[in-house]
């Protein structure tokens, strides 16, 4: 079997507060990119319409553009740059960390149900 899709073309966009989402579904894999704006914060972005105080989505990301800042619930932090491959388990908050947009490709599957009502 073969499958091809464009992120050009997604299945579904979700735009909320200083970014948008955009995901395929595939056989077997849920991808999605999203992008985030100067200023954007999970919490003041996303938490509302996710309705938990933190995001309980697991994500396995590669980062094309810009800087996040990642919080975990624990109080650990990390900051992701252009090229780096990281993996966050649920119960965090993140935001962009200066004045470039940060672009996230994200291959973990609950990706799927990011920033649903």
């Amino acid at each position: 079997m073969t499958e091809v899709k464009s992120i050009e073309k997604p299945d579904d966009r979700r735009d909320f507060p200083m970014g948008h989402l955009e995901v395929v579904s595939m056989t077997g894999l849920v991808f999605g990119k999203a992008t985030f704006e100067p200023g954007w914060r999970w919490t003041e972005s996303v938490k509302d319409i996710a309705g938990t105080e933190l995001c309980e989505v697991h994500h396995n990301g590669y980062v094309i553009q810009g800087r996040l800042r990642i919080r975990m619930r624990d109080g650990a932090e990390a900051e992701v740059d252009p090229g780096d491959v990281f993996v966050v388990e649920p119960g965090h908050d993140a935001w962009v960390v200066g004045d470039e947009p940060c672009v996230v490709l994200d291959f973990a599957g609950g990706i799927g149900d990011y920033a649903k009502a």
